[in-house]
């Protein structure tokens, strides 16, 4: 079947998106289930890649300012990591902000990630913040 993106409809489908949240972006950090979900979550709009139907990364896009939106929450499966998945779920997210008229992307990166987001032409700005008190953060901008 290969890789299709799009967003979550099922219930089920729902589960596995915040599923995979949680064991990527929270459970590492020794956070809560639910901590993985926040308010944006209503209004952001959801993509999930998939591959051969099982679910293989994930991100959730803002709309951040005029003209700039931003994307949160992209996680890949741990055991999938490094085979192109992130990439493509980010080509989604941009995509679509630019289909949204946006001009600009912008992410805060895990300290882990922001190599990842300079091979996709991010521009490493400025630390932002620390997640909990324990994981360094970067704002990242790219031009779209």
């Amino acid at each position: 079947m290969g890789i299709i993106i799009r967003h979550p409809e099922t219930k089920k489908e729902w589960e596995e998106y915040y599923d995979l949240r949680f064991r990527v972006l929270r459970e590492p950090l020794n956070q809560p289930l639910g901590s993985e979900r926040n308010d944006g979550d209503s209004t952001g709009i959801h993509f999930v890649l998939y591959d051969d139907l099982k679910i293989k990364a994930i991100a959730r896009l803002d709309q951040a300012g005029e003209n700039v939106a931003q994307v949160r929450f992209v996680a890949v499966e741990i055991n999938s990591q490094g085979k192109g998945y992130g990439r493509d779920i980010m080509n989604a997210t941009e995509q679509k902000s630019n289909e949204l008229g946006n001009t600009k992307m912008i992410l805060h990166a895990r300290d882990y990630a922001v190599d990842f987001y300079l091979k996709l032409n991010y521009k490493l700005i400025e630390p932002s913040y620390k997640l909990f008190d324990v994981l360094q953060h970067f704002l990242m901008e790219k031009e779209l």
